[in-house]
């Protein structure tokens, strides 16, 4: 249902996922032109990927389709709660990934010496998402309240 808070609260944690798929996470400069990291792979000024980065654009997508799915559960609000608990947790991995991303990928450049980095806002964007996710979970144990509040009520 569109009009509880919580389910925006979620559509907002899908978007501010979905960001970090298209726009550059981190980016790294050498002599031989500038890097950048993006979801799925470390991409070239040309846009050639360089290095893979699969298995954080596959956590990044896990991290978008739960919070859409969990839109829709509005009459499970149990397992609701539960997915917000999964999709925290998601998050964080996708910001734990960011980040080791981003210290390792100074390997990938073995025999290039690297001038300057730099990490873009849309790093932080898990972070984030997890306080979207937390107020989400937090609306959803208040309509599982009401509810039982009402059920005791007959």
């Amino acid at each position: 249902m569109i009009q509880r808070i919580q389910s925006v609260y979620l559509l907002l944690v899908a978007v501010l996922t979905l960001l970090p798929m298209f726009l550059p996470v981190a980016w790294f400069g050498s002599a031989e032109g500038q890097f950048s990291l993006y979801a799925f792979s470390l991409q070239d000024a040309a846009g050639v990927a360089v290095h893979s980065a699969v298995y954080m654009g596959i956590v990044f997508l896990a991290a978008l389709l739960l919070p859409v799915v969990n839109i829709f559960l509005y009459r499970r609000r149990l397992l609701q709660i539960r997915l917000c608990v999964v999709e925290m947790v998601l998050l964080l991995g996708c910001l734990i990934m960011e980040l080791a991303y981003y210290f390792l990928a100074h390997r990938a450049f073995p025999d290039a010496e690297l001038q300057s980095s730099g990490m873009n806002a849309i790093l932080f964007l898990p972070l984030v998402s997890v306080v979207l996710c937390f107020l989400a979970a937090k609306g959803i144990f208040r309509d599982e309240m009401l509810v039982r509040s009402t059920e005791r009520i007959r």
